[in-house]
This record gives structure tokens, C-alpha cells and sequence, in this order.
């Protein structure tokens, strides 16, 4: 079992082959660095400042503000941002949510 807080950095190929088996990517870059850097496919962007309250939502209105199903505190996360310090932030939000 993966679990990022035992192993907080994937290479790019290892999360191409997450995204295989069914795992969620929330890519917490802000939306002008997706207009300006390109989106990761298969992602869904969920601003780092968004994160808290997007993961405390109804799953109703998730789904209508991301176009996606809302994770379960036990569905596979993958976060992801520019250099890994805004998706280690993310991590502990989720872990505090009770995210697994």
C-alpha cells in the first residue's frame, strides 16, 4: 500500500500508473499557473487556499463546483503543485480532515 505520508514524492511515471488504478489527482496550483504552465491531464484543479473547505463540502456540491466525484477519507488522493511544498500543505489539510 502507497501511502504519502510514508512516501510523500511519486515521479511523474509513477503517477501515470496511479492514475491507472482509479486514484484521484488534485493538482492545488493556482488557476493562472494551469492557464499558464498547462493542466496535468485527468486532474482536477482545487486551489491550495480552496482545499479545506472543498474536501468539507456536500458531495452534491462538489461535484457541481469540480465536475467530479468527491473523494471518501478513504479513496486514493495524489496531490500535486509546482515544487511539492504547496501539495505537502495539502496532505496535512487532508489528514487533518481525516483523509487517509
Amino acid at each position: 500500500s502507497l501511502c504519502a505520508a510514508g512516501a510523500p514524492n511519486l515521479s511523474y511515471q509513477e503517477l501515470k500508473d496511479l492514475k491507472k488504478a482509479n486514484v484521484l489527482h488534485i493538482d492545488v496550483r493556482e488557476r493562472w499557473e494551469i492557464d499558464r504552465f498547462g493542466k496535468i491531464p485527468e486532474s482536477i484543479n482545487i486551489p491550495l487556499g480552496e482545499l479545506t473547505e472543498a474536501l468539507q463540502m456536500d458531495p452534491t456540491e462538489f461535484k457541481e463546483q469540480y465536475n467530479q466525484k468527491m473523494p471518501s477519507k478513504s479513496d486514493p488522493v495524489v496531490f500535486s503543485c509546482l515544487a511539492g511544498t504547496r501539495s505537502k500543505q495539502a496532505l496535512a489539510f487532508a489528514m487533518s480532515l481525516g483523509f487517509s
